[in-house]
């Protein structure tokens, strides 16, 4: 069985990620021009293979429009709800 580097918690908040871009109704692409970056870096993050520090963060979340602490609320209501 191949074991997973990441934790069912990070998980949780990559799914929190593309839902909070796609509730915005922003592609990939779009979020990564708002970013002045590229649409493989946004798809690597969502997959994983990227990881995002709080600063990245942040600025993911101005560029959707959602608060960093209404989206820190969300995934902590997505890890609660999980169980």
């Amino acid at each position: 069985m191949k074991k997973s580097v990441f934790s069912e918690d990070y998980r949780c908040f990559l799914k929190l990620l593309r839902e909070v871009r796609e509730r915005a109704g922003l592609t990939q692409e779009q979020l990564a021009e708002c970013l002045e970056t590229t649409q493989s870096i946004i798809s690597k993050c969502e997959r994983g293979e990227r990881r995002l520090d709080i600063v990245e963060l942040r600025a993911w979340c101005q560029a959707i429009g959602i608060s960093l602490p209404v989206f820190i609320t969300e995934f902590e209501q997505a890890l609660n709800e999980r169980g």
